[in-house]
Parts: C-alpha cells; structure tokens; sequence
C-alpha cells in the first residue's frame, strides 16, 4: 500500500530554515513524481516544489525559489525539502504528495495529477 508521511514541520523565526522529510513506503520513487504543497489558514492549496523520481528534474514556484530546494534520496526511499530564508507567509500546513510518472521524462509540475498525499505537517514562521 502506497503511503507517505511527513515529517520536519516547526516553529522556527524568520530567517530560519528547516528540512521537512517525506518518506514513502509501498513503492519506489524513481517511477514517481515527488509534490510539496502547503495550505495556509483561509487560503487555497498551492503547489510550491516538486521532483521527478527518474529525472530529478525540480520545479519550484515563485513565491519559493532561490529559498526552497527539493532533493531525493533512493537508497532511504525519502524527499527532502530544504527551506531556508523562511518567512511568516511560508507559515501553512506542508504536504508531500506523488503520482505515477507516464513515462520517465514526464514534468513533476503538473500539480492536478497528484491523488496520494501524505498526513502534513506544520510549519510557523514566527518571530
């Protein structure tokens, strides 16, 4: 059974980073596309990162990149999202979510084709 659980989320002051872990069991990544969304109070869902399980070709939204960095880890079956320069509107609920890649070359951003996700985690960028 596929499954992903996340883990990583704090409370951390501006300026501050953390790496939040994704860790799947059930199936291997490199036929898979690795998301990171996050939902903030009263805010819609957005995707900000993500990474092809063959290619490991990343996408990083706006908002994130240059701060933001996704990466993988096969041997530990495990994503990684290193986020530093963290800033109070980076406060959200962080999810991991995957799906399986058509073919290896496929584009990991192609956010609505995510349908398994894991159970978030929290992370508050407050001073």
């Amino acid at each position: 059974q596929l499954q992903l659980v996340e883990s990583g989320g704090d409370l951390v002051q501006p300026g501050g980073s953390l790496r939040l872990s994704c860790a799947a069991s059930g199936f291997t990544l490199d036929r898979y596309a690795i998301g990171w969304f996050r939902q903030a109070p009263g805010k819609e869902r957005e995707g900000v990162s993500c990474i092809s399980g063959r290619t490991r070709s990343t996408f990083y939204a706006a908002s994130v990149k240059g701060r933001f960095t996704a990466s993988r880890d096969n041997a530990k079956n495990t994503v990684y999202l290193q986020m530093n320069s963290l800033k109070p509107e980076d406060t959200a609920i962080y999810y991991c979510a995957t799906f399986a890649l058509p073919y290896p070359s496929y584009y990991c951003s192609d956010f609505p084709r995510y349908n398994n996700w894991g159970q978030g985690t929290q992370v508050t960028v407050s001073s």
